[in-house]
């Protein structure tokens, strides 16, 4: 793989890495320095955007469905599947096929895919420890990329994909869908005018029925699925059930808990929401497991904190499993709090606000389609070739997942930690510790590239 990226890199994309000299911003409000608009592709406007979908357990299946409805107004189609487990594939494709009456190609190998130069763009719906590499190796295979939450596994990771974009000159969209949200985009426009005053808190929630999952330890490994490349970086641990195919988001090796599951919709517009662009300077959580015995490592209960001390404002992250209120009616949302009111976020497209101290009722709206107008506005910056109309650029990929990594450090340290924003590198108390933990030990050959 690394031999075909360096051809890739070298060779298929020299021309167009030397048109980016200047350095890769770090955070949305040094990205506005940056060129926007790309170089066009050699296909005219109207050519139809071909697309491979990684990742069919789960998410995928709702990426493929979007894009072919979306199929004969913006011009696009899925016309790969890929996924390590070949039952899923052929099943997939068996569906496919009975709903859209034409026949699709499976591919176990998305490296591949990646090879096919009549692929123009990329979705990945993998395990979480995938997003960063598929999505830098897809940049350098010239692919436009939509990666599903979390964008990254790890907060390093987030620098190396937003390098990549830019490198490549590829439009890279994290699918967080509120952000092409009509009712929402208007929620934040009400905080950024003032609304509900000065906003000062802002709080994301994530109640959701986590079951027991067990321990069914370890297992043979079932035909048809490539087990190696499933783990692909992450440690090759014995199989087991407890992993593939869902409940691997409750091991760290491979997934970030809630708040890096469900949780990243609401970290991201935590942060969109209160008007941060950076991550917080200072970090504390705390929790753990206090309702079953079973193989999960991440914390069933967790609270984190994020301090924002020069801007006066502050983010609290909640994630609660099982029987729990629903705070205003936001199990799965976020709350914002201004001098003058607040704001409730409803799961997806619903927003309410309170004004005064005796909450009367403001404006409010409740509309659908989020998911549908997220990825048409990735179509929109593909044809344009302009990153400025993206809703959730490759800067939202390491913004609002690395909020919901810091937290998991904090916790998994047990220590309150301080964080430069600047240089994205802790510092004082535990910062050896916890700048360990800011990348991870990747697995030959699946290596994430120092230089992209």
């Amino acid at each position: 793989m690394e031999e075909r990226n360096s051809r890739r890199s070298f060779i298929k994309k020299a021309s167009q890495s030397a048109l980016l000299a200047a350095a890769v911003p770090a955070t949305l409000k040094e990205s506005n320095t940056m060129p926007t608009i790309l170089p066009k592709n050699p296909s005219g406007a109207n050519d139809r955007i071909r697309i491979a979908v990684f990742g069919l357990n789960g998410r995928g299946n709702s990426h493929v469905k979007e894009i072919m409805g979306l199929s004969d107004k913006a011009n696009v189609e899925v016309v790969t599947l890929c996924d390590p487990d070949m039952n899923i594939l052929q099943e997939k494709a068996m569906d496919f096929e009975k709903s859209y009456k034409k026949k699709v190609v499976i591919e176990q190998d998305f490296r591949n895919t990646l090879d096919d130069d009549s692929i123009d763009a990329v979705t990945i719906a993998s395990p979480n420890h995938w997003h960063a590499l598929q999505t830098i190796w897809a940049c350098q295979a010239g692919k436009d990329v939509y990666v599903e939450k979390p964008g990254t596994h790890n907060i390093y990771e987030g620098k190396k994909m937003i390098e990549a974009a830019y490198k490549y000159n590829r439009i890279v969209q994290h699918g967080v869908q509120l952000r092409s949200s009509v009712a929402i985009r208007e929620a934040v426009q009400h905080l950024q005018e003032g609304l509900i005053g000065r906003v000062y808190m802002s709080r994301g929630l994530v109640f959701r029925w986590r079951p027991d999952i067990g321990d069914k330890g370890i297992s043979q490994t079932p035909k048809g699925l490539n087990y190696d490349l499933w783990c692909g970086p992450a440690p090759l641990r014995p199989f087991s059930e407890n992993l593939v195919h869902y409940n691997w988001h409750w091991h760290w090796d491979y997934g970030n808990g809630d708040v890096g599951n469900q949780g990243i919709h609401e970290t991201d517009l935590c942060m969109w929401g209160l008007g941060v662009q950076s991550l917080p300077e200072r970090i504390t959580s705390m929790g753990g497991k206090f309702l079953w015995d079973d193989s999960k490592e991440v914390p069933e209960i967790l609270t984190s904190v994020y301090h924002y001390p020069k801007e006066k404002k502050i983010i609290q992250f909640e994630v609660r499993n099982w029987c729990t209120n629903q705070e205003d009616g936001a199990g799965v949302g976020n709350i914002f709090y201004g001098d003058k009111g607040y704001m409730v976020v409803k799961g997806y497209g619903t927003y309410e606000t309170y004004l005064g101290k005796d909450r009367e009722k403001g404006p409010s709206r409740s509309e659908k389609g989020e998911l549908t107008l997220h990825f048409q506005n990735w179509f929109d910056a593909i044809r344009a070739r302009d990153m400025s109309l993206q809703h959730g650029p490759v800067q939202t990929c390491h913004l609002a997942s690395s909020l919901a990594h810091l937290g998991n450090i904090s916790y998994r340290l047990g220590l309150q930690l301080e964080f430069d924003p600047i240089g994205e590198r802790f510092i004082g108390h535990g910062e050896n510790e916890a700048n360990a933990m800011l990348s991870r030990e990747y697995r030959a050959p699946y290596m994430l590239p120092e230089v992209v």
